[in-house]
C-alpha cells in the first residue's frame, strides 16, 4: 500500500473529486479509480459530485442565456433607434421607397427569418436587388437566390435567365426547388425567383422602416 492512500481516503470521504485529490497528493486518477471505484460510500460521493456539477452547469447555462437575451434585446433596440434616425434621409431616395414597398407587399415579415422575397416578375426582382445592394449596401456576394420551378420547365434555362436578370453568378444560387404538378396556364415561363440574405440588423431595420412608412402616408 502506498503510504499516502490513507490521505486519499480522508480527502475522498470529505467529498473531494479525483481531480482535486490527484492535484493535492500527486496521485494519478487511474490509481484513485482502482482504490475507490468499487467502494459503495465512494460511489455515493461520486453521485453527489455529479449532482452538484449538473446543478452548477444548469445555473451557468441559465445565466449565459439570460445575458445573451439581454444583449440581444439591447442590440435590437439600438438597431431600431438607428433605423428611425436614418429614415428621413432614406425616404428622399425613390429606390428606397420602391424597394421598401416591394418588401412590404412580398417579403418575409418574421424577424427570425432571413430577409427573403420571391416573385415571378423579373422587373420586380431586379428592382428589389438594386434596393438591397444600393440602398442597404448589402454586397451581391451575400445574396442567395433560389429558383422555384414546375417540373416541365428547364432548370438550366431558368437559372440562366434569373442570373442575367439580377446580375448574380449561377454559383451563388441555392439548389433549385421543384413544385409538384404542371402549371395549367404556362405563365411561369421562367419560374419563381426567391432572394434571401441573412442579416438580422437590416431585417430589424426594414420592419421598422415599413412601420414608419405606413404612418407617414
Amino acid at each position: 500500500m502506498r503510504d499516502d492512500k490513507h490521505l486519499a481516503i480522508k480527502l475522498r470521504k470529505q467529498g473531494r473529486s479525483y481531480n482535486k485529490i490527484s492535484g493535492e497528493l500527486k496521485i494519478s486518477k487511474s490509481t484513485l479509480s482502482n482504490w475507490f471505484s468499487d467502494i459503495e460510500w465512494s460511489k455515493d460521493i461520486k453521485k453527489e459530485l455529479l449532482r452538484k456539477a449538473n446543478y452548477i452547469a444548469r445555473k451557468n447555462l441559465q445565466r449565459y442565456n439570460r445575458k445573451r437575451k439581454e444583449k440581444w434585446e439591447q442590440w435590437r433596440r439600438e438597431a431600431r433607434q438607428e433605423a428611425k434616425r436614418e429614415f428621413p434621409k432614406l425616404t428622399k431616395n425613390p429606390l428606397f421607397i420602391a424597394g421598401l414597398m416591394i418588401y412590404w407587399g412580398e417579403g418575409d415579415s418574421k424577424i427570425k427569418n432571413p430577409i427573403r422575397l420571391s416573385n415571378t416578375d423579373p422587373r420586380m426582382i431586379a428592382l428589389y436587388t438594386k434596393f438591397l445592394t444600393k440602398c442597404l449596401n448589402i454586397p451581391k456576394g451575400n445574396l442567395r437566390p433560389t429558383v422555384i420551378l414546375y417540373p416541365d420547365l428547364s432548370e438550366r434555362k431558368c437559372i440562366n435567365f434569373w442570373a442575367t436578370t439580377i446580375g448574380i453568378p449561377k454559383s451563388q444560387f441555392y439548389k433549385t426547388q421543384f413544385i409538384k404538378g404542371k402549371h395549367p396556364t404556362k405563365r411561369l415561363s421562367n419560374g419563381i425567383c426567391m432572394i434571401a440574405c441573412s442579416n438580422r440588423q437590416i431585417k430589424e431595420k426594414i420592419l421598422v422602416w415599413i412601420d414608419l412608412l405606413s404612418k407617414s402616408l
